[in-house]
């Protein structure tokens, strides 16, 4: 190492434009590899997002993964601290929030097929969860499919629990703006 130190310090002094010369070219190329790695990931989060704008995506989609694609289309529209906590422990909190006029965000994600509506049974569970364990000011249940008339959507109303489905969802995904029973008091 020191041997390599004097050999560099000694190359300096005998050639100091050809020294220039080098570290010029050393850092044009550092920077040209970091640009370059900094506009793929932009590319890539481009097409990404690009790709979460069409709901028709998640139909496709495991519910891990459609947990996932919530989660950016939170991020992307202003909600902070996201985490995604779903799994066979979460206790029905699928994802977790910080809406941005402050309140805390707990979601239920049920990603269904198109002729599988949510039923009243989901909704209930939910509401024994969100507020009690999970501390939620706002409860969310969100589907890439529908809810089923009735009960289901009358309690959800009554518990101040608001129901994403498909249609709501895929204004959100197309514009980034939630829907207003989320975009504060």
């Amino acid at each position: 190492m020191f041997v390599a130190v004097v050999l560099i310090v000694d190359f300096v002094r005998r050639y100091p434009y050809w020294s220039a010369a080098l570290v010029l070219v050393v850092v044009a190329s550092a920077v040209a590899v970091v640009s370059a790695r900094a506009k793929q990931r932009a590319r890539q989060r481009a097409e990404q997002a690009e790709r979460d704008r069409a709901v028709a995506v998640t139909d496709g989609m495991t519910g891990s993964e459609f947990e996932q694609w919530f989660a950016r289309l939170l991020e992307a529209s202003g909600f902070r601290h996201v985490q995604v906590r779903g799994g066979s422990r979460d206790r029905g909190a699928d994802v977790t929030a910080i809406a941005p006029d402050g309140r805390r965000v707990v979601v239920q994600c049920k990603r269904q097929s198109l002729t599988n509506r949510v039923g009243s049974a989901a909704i209930q569970r939910f509401a024994g969860t969100c507020r009690e364990v999970h501390g939620g000011e706002l409860c969310v249940i969100v589907t890439n499919g529908f809810f089923t008339a009735g009960d289901g959507v009358r309690l959800a109303r009554q518990l101040g629990i608001v129901l994403v489905d498909r249609r709501v969802l895929e204004t959100w995904a197309w514009t980034g703006t939630p829907p207003s029973s989320l975009r504060g008091r």
